[in-house]
């Protein structure tokens, strides 16, 4: 007879899952979306929530259906070579290169910056995260149960904070959304734009990478149905996603907000650090710095350490763990210094480029019964989509590396005749192609099979 799993089991792994998947660094993006849709944000909202909630759900549920023990083996239904592309590139997004330097940053940019003139922030940015990084080191490197007491104490007092900010926002509005000025580039095809920056979580890249995490904790607990897997995973997960959405809203809509009283911030961070002090004064500004730099310091030493291990296990003669922890530390350290507007922005076309790969695998394993897995559909799709996600990573390429590149002309091309390129979508048309070719071949197979 097969478990089922009681409400309070349920209620853990949707805790867990928000843990998982909502850092203090996903409180910026939706902030700064607010600021430049204006009155355009409800278009911009539903478009976040699809990449930045839907996506992380229905990853974490197709590893639960497909039965991987992870990203690596889940990926080697197109290719094992692409396989290992695939989990390097994903982890070092969602770590070194990308996600762990936010930490630092994010930290930084709501601490410290209002505190600094100008001309001494390049330097101040160079020693706290140096700190930071020395703490994420050390944690990394001796695993302790501190740690899970911080985030017990944390995630609540979070929330709690964060929960006073946006009731109070909303019961004193500084403007009315509907009389927002619209951003330039909101006021065409919000919906995409809310999208596309639904990316900058990146949470349905970590769902490839930590979904065997949560599947393995429903096995824990008595079920082992792959079905019911999934179902004991959606059920929570629906719980944990309807939060993070609520969230994610009430966020925008207080970024939109802001809008009345304060110009556009150059992100997030600043933003978030402007309404916090309109509210609460220097008191709730030192509050929300205080817990933001605790939680992305928790989030850093996460992502290090499961970084650290995914590497030693694909590479195990490579580097030894503390070596693999070092040298991320070190190496998250140095671009956390080129400071949080850049990081963004050169992680755009990054994202750009593996978003798309990431929905399509998803996709396909959600539904791979239908063609009994094929490899020859997961090759097609991947194939085609990886050909337009490269355009779709050049056009969002700064115009100076454009410009030094000379890829002009072909962003030109794909402008002209990708369909949903200028949408940042140019891969959707050949992912479907490449899905039609890869189905025509397998039942084809499948009939001459027969005869």
């Amino acid at each position: 007879m097969q478990k089922k799993l009681k409400t309070k089991e349920y209620i853990y792994i949707a805790s867990m899952l928000f843990g998982l998947f909502f850092g203090a660094g996903n409180l910026i993006f939706p902030v700064s979306m607010g600021q430049m849709a204006g009155s355009n944000v409800w278009p911009a909202i539903i478009g976040f929530l699809i990449t930045g909630v839907g996506l992380p759900l229905l990853g974490i549920v197709a590893m639960g259906i497909s039965r991987s023990s992870g990203l690596y083996e889940l990926a080697s239904r197109v290719h094992p070579y692409y396989s290992l592309f695939f989990t390097c590139a994903l982890y070092l997004t969602i770590g070194p290169f990308f996600a762990i330097p936010r930490t630092a940053t994010v930290s930084f940019e709501v601490g410290l910056v209002p505190l600094l003139a100008k001309s001494q922030i390049s330097l101040w940015l160079t020693i706290f995260s140096l700190i930071f990084f020395l703490t994420v080191l050390w944690f990394s490197l001796r695993p302790s149960n501190i740690l899970t007491w911080v985030g017990k104490i944390l995630n609540p007092l979070f929330l709690f904070f964060l929960a006073i900010l946006i009731i109070t926002a909303f019961l004193n509005p500084m403007g009315s959304v509907t009389q927002i000025p619209v951003a330039q580039s909101y006021q065409n095809g919000s919906f995409f734009k809310g999208f596309l920056e639904g990316y900058n979580t990146m949470d349905a890249l970590a769902s490839l990478a930590f979904g065997i995490i949560v599947i393995n904790v429903v096995h824990n607990l008595g079920v082992e149905d792959p079905n019911k897997v999934a179902f004991s995973t959606v059920k929570s997960g629906v719980f944990s996603m309807s939060f993070m959405a609520i969230i994610y809203a009430s966020l925008t809509i207080m970024g939109t907000q802001s809008r009345g009283i304060f110009p556009v911030s150059a992100n997030g961070g600043q933003a978030l650090t402007l309404i916090s002090a309109h509210y609460f004064g220097k008191i709730g500004a030192v509050l929300l710095a205080i817990t933001i730099t605790l939680a992305c310091l928790k989030t850093a030493v996460g992502l290090i350490t499961s970084c650290s291990e995914t590497f030693v296990s694909i590479f195990p003669n490579l580097l030894s763990y503390k070596k693999y922890a070092i040298l991320f530390c070190v190496v998250s350290f140095a671009i956390a210094n080129v400071g949080l507007n850049n990081i963004i922005s050169f992680s755009v076309p990054v994202l750009m480029f593996l978003y798309p790969l990431a929905i399509t695998l998803i996709l396909l394993s959600l539904f791979e019964r239908l063609f009994h897995g094929d490899h020859c559909v997961y090759q097609w799709v991947t194939g085609l989509t990886i050909f337009a996600a490269i355009f779709d990573f050049a056009g969002a390429l700064p115009k100076a590396t454009i410009k030094f590149l000379h890829l002009g002309g072909m962003i030109q091309i794909a402008s002209n005749h990708l369909p949903f390129y200028n949408d940042g979508m140019g891969w959707l048309t050949p992912a479907l192609i490449g899905l039609v070719i890869g189905l025509l071949l397998h039942f084809s197979r499948k009939g001459q099979a027969i005869e």
